[in-house]
């Protein structure tokens, strides 16, 4: 996909996450699977840029990565959901077990392109909701000074969609001064907060892959499955 080296990464520091190292044992034997979605179709997307590096970092700690491109994307309900690109991002939604979002600072708030991301994500596709339970670390990229405004918002869209976010975040100001001209990203603080940011999702979904449907299992929801199983046993018996 890029080069995945990373000549700014200390390899004696850099944590490895792993089932040992967290004192669990897992069912699932394959790398973690990591979904990345940025919020900019702009030729130098700094957000595009940083969720790369991220991948690196990730696939460094042993996850799978995959990065959605929305260049195209249709605006959520403007075509049929069976659009091509719609469906790719569908099924990328169910193929990960955590997912790193990242959009730039647009007047305060999220890009319309990350946003429109999220809206063709129903929360329920069938019987499967396609991001519940799954881990997610929220970034931004800031033109200006240091801002906290999208990662605020991302993290209530996490939470609405039913997701794990860790408690780690990356915010990168003026991040035109942050890569170089070959798009990678400068050592500093803010590389090293990228780093604690991936190191923490992949043990978070590490940790709470397996145990997704357990965690998140609700009352309420059982309550109502009850209630429709004995309404359909009531109708058959009249």
């Amino acid at each position: 996909m890029y080069d995945d080296h990373i000549p700014q990464l200390d390899a004696d520091l850099i944590e490895l996450p792993s089932a040992d190292k967290l004192g669990i044992e897992l069912k699932s034997t394959h790398k973690p699977r990591i979904l990345l979605l940025y919020g900019s179709t702009r030729e130098r997307s700094f957000s595009r840029l940083l969720v790369e590096e991220a991948a690196r970092l990730l696939q460094r700690m042993g996850a799978e990565t995959r990065v959605f491109n929305p260049s195209g994307l249709p605006l959520p309900d403007d075509v049929a959901d069976d659009h091509p690109q719609v469906q790719q991002l569908r099924e990328l939604m169910l193929w990960s077990e955590g997912q790193v979002w990242c959009s730039p600072e647009r007047h305060g708030s999220m890009s319309a392109v990350f946003k429109a991301q999220i809206d063709w994500v129903p929360l329920a596709m069938g019987a499967v909701r396609p991001t519940q339970g799954k881990t997610l670390a929220v970034m931004q990229v800031c033109g200006g000074s240091q801002s906290f405004n999208v990662v605020n918002q991302l993290r209530v869209l996490g939470r609405w969609m039913r997701m794990f976010t860790i408690p780690n975040q990356s915010s990168v100001p003026k991040a035109y001064l942050e890569f170089d001209e070959n798009g990678r990203m400068k050592p500093s603080p803010f590389y090293d907060r990228v780093v604690d940011v991936m190191e923490e999702l992949v043990k978070f979904t590490l940790l709470l892959r397996d145990r997704q449907d357990y965690l998140v299992d609700r009352y309420s929801e059982r309550k109502e499955s009850a209630e429709a199983l004995m309404d359909r046993v009531n109708q058959r018996s009249i």
